[in-house]
């Protein structure tokens, strides 16, 4: 029986996975606050608070799956496990939001996105300040 290793993500598979992760899950989350809770498109548009509000239930979604399975409906789709790279374990629910915060803020400076092309291990700003990565099964 072959071995199983964990080998960093690649990058366009991390890719699709947040695609996958945006369609399915934040794409609803602003669909209901627009037409169910609010009044419409342009009512939610003037409202940064709702905004705010969507991402941060974006960001608790996100981290619960990562916390209870190591896998959102992306990296499942994709294969990929986010794990802690000072266990090797899944990270734990704190960790994920931390996190995604991180990756929030990353995403102002366009550098912190795109770290990875850049380092030998492929990892983003927010999995070096956070201490995880996602990750691939391989077999040896």
């Amino acid at each position: 029986m072959p071995k199983t290793k964990a080998t960093i993500a690649p990058v366009y598979l991390r890719f699709k996975a947040f695609v996958i992760d945006m369609f399915i899950i934040f794409m609803p989350i602003l669909y209901i606050t627009t037409y169910l809770i609010m009044d419409g498109k342009n009512d939610f548009q003037n409202s940064q608070i709702a905004i705010l509000m969507c991402n941060i239930a974006f960001c608790l979604l996100l981290s619960l799956f990562f916390a209870i399975s190591a896998q959102s409906p992306g990296y499942r789709a994709q294969g990929i496990y986010l794990i802690n790279l000072a266990t090797g374990r899944k990270v734990g629910f704190i960790h994920a939001i931390l996190r995604y915060i991180c990756f929030a803020i990353a995403g102002f400076s366009v550098v912190g996105l795109l770290l990875c092309f850049f380092r030998k291990d492929r990892l983003n700003l927010h999995d070096i300040l956070t201490k995880s990565a996602p990750v691939c099964k391989k077999n040896i």
